[in-house]
Parts: structure tokens; C-alpha cells; sequence
């Protein structure tokens, strides 16, 4: 998923969502964004150059080619879902990632300062990871594996969430190490439905934990800046937010946020520890993406202990209804 505070986060929120990259190399590993092709964007102009009428049940999608096309929600929903979770996952975490698919493209739809029409585009960086049947079928897996996804999108058509009438900024990510994260920890805003929750079970997640070793020259590119001493001398004490993340931490006498630290040394999440010897700096990294919102391995993980998916969007989204796209006027 903010310059006042409510700019920048609606900035980061269609900017990096899911800033973490989702994996694909295997079924049972989140796929990474998926890029738009120009075949992808000819034929998808080709099936929805007669649907141009307003309606419920479409959105307005810019392709990569710049231009904006109306196409079924749904349509678009199941390839949003066929490239942000692996059709392994259990059918109500499916279920969980169509609603808030949903819930994010119509309120990134709503947001007309972004694209041309208001419209949601295919881009990863900016908005949600897209992949066609075709080219899904390309080597990612195989036709039961989208009827699977159809299914899951079918048995929510139309459902979105909200809070207090009004769409969420449905943001989700990888995993999250073991408990998410407040948005005002991230994103410096405090939004009632995005706040820390436990997140059990992520334990076979891809990037539940990492390990990346800088050496003492590598460490002082990655900051910017010249240190003295060796690098055992250059850490010292850190704060942490409500979800576990890094929240301060000072090295060689500077002060850094979490989530700066995060963007300076590419790390997977602000859920890390540093170690030095005289040589380096190993950090530790827990968790895979922003952790704001709902985590897709989690989400698998509760519907495998028999969760239904609304009980898992209630989890990471508390105080948020599920509704009808209809009922939004």
C-alpha cells in the first residue's frame, strides 16, 4: 500500500505493494510480479473492445502499452489471484486473496490522480501482479490449478471490505515472520484495520527467514558513509515496533529507522538482527514484504487449521465487513 501523512501513504500503497517480491519459480512458492507482454495487452484489447459500458461488475484496467481497457472483474480478479498466490494454497486463502484483490483494485480504481481514467494497471511495481491464463498455462501450471482459482473467485463475486462504509486499503504481502505490522509503523499512519496481529504458521514460507553477510566496505556503501573502527564497534542499541520490527537503531552514533535501514541494505523486512565480528555485519531477516495487511502465507496457514476466508480477512483486517461491490453505490 502517504506530503501529508495521508498522501504519502496512499503513495506508498500504490506504489510498493507489495514492495516484496512474490515468488513463482514452483507451485509452492510465491510468484513474482508478473510483467505485462505485449501479446498479453493485444488480446486482452481484442476480448473487451465491445465492453466499454459502465457497471458493476468491471474495472478499468491500463495496460502496458498505456491504453485503458474495461474488462470483466472477475476476468480480472482470477488473474491477479492466478499471479499473487500459488494455486496450492488451501481454497479459502485463495478465497481471502480475491476479496482483497477486489477491495484493492476498486479503491486504486477510485484514486483518478493515478492513472489515466482512474483506472488499475498491470504493473507490479505500482499495483497488483497480473498474468493471463495463456500465459499462465506457459510453463507456471496447469488448467485445474485456474479452475481452482475461478472457483475461489466465483464463491466471492463480488465481495469487497470495508470499514466504516467505506473500501480498506487492502494491503497484503508475503509472510510476515510471525506477527504483522501497524501501518503507523511503516507507513507513519494510523489506520484501525491495519494494525499487528499474531500470524502462526508461516514457518515453510519461502523467506520466512534469510541470512545476508555485508563485509565492513559493503556495509559502509550500503549506508553511505565513511566508519571508523572495525564493524563490531559500529552497532549499537535498537527500539521495535508493536509488530517485532526494527523501529530505531543506531550504528556508528546514527540514528536510522527501521524501514530506512530496510530500503539501504535490501533487506526482506524490517524484522532482522545485526551481528559483527571484525570483519562484517550478518543480518537476519524474518518475514517477507511490507507485513501490513494480510499475509499470504499465513492466510494459508489459518485455512488449513479449518478457517473459512472470511474468518481469515477478519483476522488481518479487524473491525472490517465484508460486503457487495453493488452495496457501494
Amino acid at each position: 500500500m502517504k506530503e501529508t501523512q495521508k498522501q504519502a501513504i496512499l503513495a506508498f500503497f500504490v506504489g510498493a505493494l507489495v514492495p516484496w517480491m512474490v515468488l513463482r519459480a514452483a507451485q509452492a512458492v510465491i510468484p513474482e510480479r508478473a510483467q505485462e507482454t505485449d501479446a498479453m495487452a493485444a488480446s486482452q484489447a481484442t476480448e473487451t473492445a465491445s465492453s466499454q459500458t459502465a457497471g458493476d461488475d468491471t474495472i478499468r484496467v491500463q495496460l502496458a502499452d498505456g491504453s485503458v481497457i474495461r474488462m470483466d472483474m472477475d476476468e480480472y480478479v482470477l488473474r491477479v489471484v492466478l499471479a499473487e498466490m500459488p494455486t496450492s494454497f488451501d481454497s479459502e486463502a485463495l478465497k481471502a486473496q480475491a476479496v482483497v484483490a477486489r477491495t484493492y483494485a476498486l479503491k486504486r480504481q477510485a484514486d483518478t490522480g493515478k492513472h489515466d481514467q482512474g483506472a488499475v494497471c498491470t504493473d507490479s511495481a505500482c499495483c497488483q501482479a497480473y498474468i493471463t491464463e495463456e500465459e499462465y498455462l506457459n510453463g507456471m501450471g496447469e488448467q485445474a490449478d485456474i479452475d481452482k482459482a475461478q472457483q475461489a473467485v466465483a464463491d466471492t463475486t463480488g465481495l469487497v471490505l470495508t470499514y466504516d462504509g467505506e473500501l480498506i486499503e487492502a494491503t497484503y504481502f508475503s509472510c510476515s515472520g510471525g506477527r504483522t505490522e501497524d501501518a503507523v509503523a511503516v507507513w507513519g499512519e494510523d489506520i484501525p484495520y491495519l494494525q499487528a496481529v499474531d500470524s502462526p504458521g508461516e514457518e515453510d514460507a519461502a523467506h520466512f527467514t534469510d541470512t545476508v553477510y555485508f563485509t565492513g566496505e559493503e556495509f559502509m556503501a550500503a549506508l553511505g558513509r565513511e566508519l571508523t573502527g572495525t564493524p563490531s564497534s559500529w552497532l549499537g542499541w535498537c527500539t521495535y515496533t508493536t509488530g517485532g520490527g526494527v523501529d530505531t537503531m543506531y550504528i556508528a552514533g546514527q540514528r536510522y529507522d527501521g524501514t530506512e535501514l530496510r530500503q539501504l541494505l535490501n533487506l526482506n523486512s524490517t524484522v532482522f538482527t545485526m551481528a559483527a565480528d571484525s570483519d562484517g555485519v550478518t543480518v537476519t531477516t524474518y518475514g517477507h514484504g511490507h507485513r501490513v495487511g494480510m499475509s499470504q502465507y499465513g492466510a494459508d496457514a489459518m485455512a488449513a487449521s479449518g478457517s473459512t476466508f472470511a474468518e481469515i480477512l477478519a483476522h488481518y483486517y479487524p473491525g472490517t465487513v465484508i460486503d457487495k461491490m453493488a452495496n457501494l453505490g
